[in-house]
């Protein structure tokens, strides 16, 4: 028999993950709580019961978001013990992740400040991540330590940069290829080489 709480908790998390799909393809700017009540088919009581107000329920999706997301992400790089190729599936992920987002979304993200606030603070622990890989590649002898601390540096800033939207300009890259190409750059760029 299910719990009366977790039936709660499941309704919960799949009209979080409804919500989610919306917001993904259509942005949220655009959406009152009563065009969000239509598109589920369901009350604002119902609605309310992610988060107390429209501004609440717009970051509790993003938090949505990039908790599944990370989760994902962690588990694609949990069964590889390979620095380099952990960097790259990471960030590899990080780009899957990103390319859900439509356009309108992403425009949404970074102009309303508290889902740029979400977005920052993934993007910090996102580097932090890839920096741990890469101490992890230098402890191992796989990455050259004098490029390390440069490369984690580089790394925190570029992830900035794809964020702000300032790296993608003048490119036709997305977010999400952004940060699929930052994987194979510092991964390959920090292999120890043979003498030259």
């Amino acid at each position: 028999m299910i719990e009366p709480g977790a039936t709660a908790a499941l309704r919960r998390a799949a009209l979080l993950q409804r919500l989610e799909d919306i917001f993904l393809a259509e942005g949220f700017s655009g959406f009152t709580t009563d065009d969000l009540c239509r598109r589920l088919h369901c009350s604002k009581s119902t609605l309310y019961s992610i988060a107390g107000t429209r501004e609440q329920i717009i970051q509790a999706v993003t938090r949505h978001f990039f908790a599944r997301s990370t989760d994902t992400i962690e588990a694609m790089v949990a069964t590889d013990d390979d620095p380099a190729r952990r960097i790259v599936r990471y960030l590899g992920g990080v780009g899957a992740a990103m390319r859900q987002n439509s356009p309108v979304f992403y425009a949404d993200l970074v102009a309303y400040p508290p889902t740029a606030e979400i977005y920052r603070v993934n993007s910090a622990a996102a580097a932090r991540r890839v920096r741990s890989f890469i101490d992890d590649g230098v402890a191992a002898g796989v990455f050259r330590s004098n490029d390390a601390v440069l490369a984690a540096r580089s790394v925190a800033l570029l992830i900035d940069g794809v964020q702000s939207g300032a790296l993608l300009e003048g490119t036709d890259l997305s977010p999400g290829e952004a940060y699929a190409e930052l994987g194979e750059l510092i991964a390959f760029g920090l292999v120890v080489r043979g003498e030259r």
